[in-house]
């Protein structure tokens, strides 16, 4: 299936438009430097654009900002979670505050669950 020229631009885009926190957890999973895991940012898996996936482990990393604590936002994700998880895919969300803020928190908490994943696709 070919991907949405428009959503890859896109894509592309946000990339080079990250936030902060999207920033600073792109220095900290990229280059396989998290657990030896390959992630990717801004990924296309249509018809969404997700933060972090990582192929290996089928794991979605969204960070979410404060518009993600309105009804319309959780509605959104929702859908959108149960959309990708339709697809076999683990979907875990951190707010950036936390990420920016609690790093080390975040991080053991992404340690657990990666542990989980790796044992559980042998």
């Amino acid at each position: 299936m070919k991907l949405d020229p428009q959503l890859l631009e896109f894509a592309k885009t946000m990339r080079s438009n990250a936030t902060d926190a999207e920033n600073l957890m792109w220095q900290l999973l990229r280059a396989k430097r998290f657990m030896n895991l390959k992630f990717r940012r801004q990924h296309v898996i249509a018809p969404y654009i997700v933060d972090f996936y990582c192929h290996e482990l089928g794991l979605v990393i969204e960070l979410d900002g404060s518009q993600h604590g309105t009804n319309d936002g959780k509605e959104y994700d929702a859908e959108r979670t149960k959309f990708l998880e339709a697809l076999d895919l683990k979907v875990v969300r951190y707010w950036n505050h936390d990420v920016l803020g609690r790093r080390d928190v975040v991080l053991e908490d992404l340690w657990r669950r990666c542990s989980e994943l790796k044992q559980t696709s042998r």
